[in-house]
């Protein structure tokens, strides 16, 4: 089989890469007072590979000799590990299932086309057969996207694009990049980088996570605020469908009807397999600066995004976290090294800060990104920390910032860290006007606090703004807590529930930017409304009439 990236069965990322404390000296007081877990408890033992009972794959002969013959048979691929990395995505719930060895339905067969073409023919090969195809890139996702029906009784293909890496064409007049569908992040900048380029599409799960992915999933980046979601990015598309293609030009703008390539993003596979995406691509900035701010409060914080956001400065990044994610921070800073946020809000600065009044359990930590020329990046500068001013921040500088971009694509090491001590961390994100956040934040704490009382436990959550509108912004919590050793999952799935309950109820939407899938079908009614739902399902009944194409995704039919 051609070599295509995978992370871990168990877990996020690369074998060999992990969280590490012992130089935090912070972390474990803070999570022994944050959710009752001494982290110097020796992790559990992994559970091996060997120990799963890995059903046999449910495939004819004949099927999979017309998958074979379509891929090479060095791509059609039914071993034990192959499989069981198909299986799941990277959710909280994913992950407990697999450690657990709950693994009802795996994928029959993988199969790596090298080609649109080979794609078609697979497509085409399976949906006259009878069987199911998941498409997946770098299975990443935490929406419940990736796995089969547990009661699925018809062949489960697993269609892995990771091939399908490369940067086709560059358009330089227009900005235009023609990319196949399973190039993962670092491969396309990279491949973009050597001709002076950026997509500037940095989600939490970049390193792991593919272009399609990004498409299929309707998904945002830390720098979204200057580049847009993908949903912008995205200009054009090939979609491989049964019997056809659907091919979306990548046009500047068009009022033809009701928008097709709208009806692609975030279908999660419904309605075909992405094979290529053209995006808008920009020029690499001569000046990338990220800063750091402190606000004497969450509410100070959000006020200051909410202005920055209706302003004439336009960042690349706005972030502010509430006053427990900032201790988070604190508690995850390195024992020694040239940059870390203690350095830099010194004992003196903190001594200013009480003078001011400010309440040190209740400062909250920014980050804002500039992208651009000296001038522009200077204006942008300028116009941001008056507001910041305004709202009785400070400017911290720039070494917090070099810091928040060393490790923004750590965090997920930290919640597999943490599922091997006994505790589950996990993330619920939402969107919703800015006039509707503040009271949304409060819900949703009291939401899960109440769980955590129902449940016995000490749990955390904590909160930052990631994404910022002209009419509202992005909110995205974090929470753990330390599980009964006995049902992790009955424990989960009512901190869950009650989070995304008070979403919808405080006027957000279900998810900002990672997806529908499984994991939050139950709230899109409430979100869309009934007649939204009826829209969804019409059109993946008439695309997908024998639901060969991911079914119960999005909605469970």
């Amino acid at each position: 089989m051609a070599d295509v990236k995978h992370m871990k069965w168990w877990g996020w990322g690369v074998e060999g890469v992990s969280f590490h404390h012992e130089n935090k000296p912070a972390f474990r007081p803070f999570v022994i007072n944050a959710i009752d877990l001494d982290v110097n408890t020796a992790p559990a033992a992994p559970m091996s590979l060997d120990d799963l009972a890995i059903p046999a794959p449910l495939i004819g002969d004949q099927l999979l000799a017309e998958l074979t013959d379509a891929v090479g048979a060095e791509n059609a691929v039914q071993d034990d590990l192959d499989r069981i990395v198909h299986t799941y995505g990277k959710s909280a719930r994913d992950l407990l299932r697999v450690r657990a060895g709950d693994i009802p339905r795996v994928p029959d067969v993988m199969v790596y086309p090298g080609n649109e073409a080979e794609v078609q023919l697979i497509v085409d090969r399976a949906v006259a057969a009878g069987a199911v195809i998941i498409p997946y890139g770098g299975g990443s996702n935490i929406s419940g996207s990736l796995h089969a029906p547990e009661d699925e009784t018809r062949p489960v293909i697993s269609l892995d694009l990771g091939r399908l890496n490369q940067v086709i064409d560059l358009d330089e007049d227009s900005g235009l990049a023609r990319i196949q569908a399973g190039a993962q992040g670092p491969d396309l900048e990279e491949q973009l980088a050597v001709r002076g380029w950026t997509l500037g599409h940095f989600p939490d799960s970049f390193t792991h996570s593919t272009l399609g992915g990004w498409v299929a999933t309707r998904s945002s980046g830390m720098q979204s605020d200057k580049y847009g979601d993908i949903s912008d990015i995205a200009r054009g598309m090939r979609v491989v469908m049964p019997g056809k293609v659907l091919e979306i030009r990548p046009l500047p703008h068009t009022s033809t009807g009701p928008s097709v390539r709208e009806m692609v993003l975030g279908s999660e596979g419904r309605l075909g397999v992405i094979t290529e995406v053209t995006v808008q691509v920009h020029r690499i900035p001569e000046v990338r600066l990220i800063l750091g701010y402190l606000f004497p409060s969450w509410e100070a914080g959000l006020a200051a995004m909410q202005e920055i956001s209706t302003s004439d400065a336009h960042p690349s990044i706005t972030r502010v976290s509430d006053a427990k994610e900032t201790a988070f921070s604190f508690a995850t800073r390195k024992k020694s090294g040239r940059i870390s946020i203690s350095s830099l809000i010194s004992k003196g600065m903190m001594k200013v800060l009480q003078r001011r009044g400010w309440k040190l359990d209740e400062v909250c930590l920014s980050f804002i990104g500039y992208e651009g020329g000296k001038a522009h990046v200077a204006r942008q500068k300028a116009i941001v920390k008056d507001i910041v001013s305004r709202h009785g921040g400070i400017v911290v500088g720039k070494g917090p910032g070099e810091l928040y971009d060393q490790k923004k694509f750590d965090t997920p090491y930290i919640r597999d860290f943490l599922l091997d001590r006994g505790a589950i961390g996990d993330v619920s994100e939402t969107a919703a006007p800015w006039s509707k956040l503040l009271p949304l934040y409060t819900n949703v704490l009291a939401a899960a606090e109440k769980v955590y009382a129902h449940l016995g436990v000490a749990g955390w959550i904590m909160c930052h703004l990631s994404h910022s509108y002209h009419s509202g912004a992005c909110l995205y919590f974090t929470f753990a807590f330390k599980h009964d050793g006995v049902d992790p999952l009955g424990q989960y799935e009512p901190l869950k529930n009650a989070i995304q309950q008070a979403f919808v109820d405080s006027g957000g939407t279900l998810s900002h930017h990672h997806a529908v899938g499984t994991e939050h079908a139950a709230w899109l009614e409430q979100d869309i409304s009934a007649a939204g739902v009826h829209m969804i399902d019409g059109l993946f009944t008439a695309m997908d009439p024998g639901r060969n194409l991911n079914p119960g995704k999005i909605i469970a039919k």
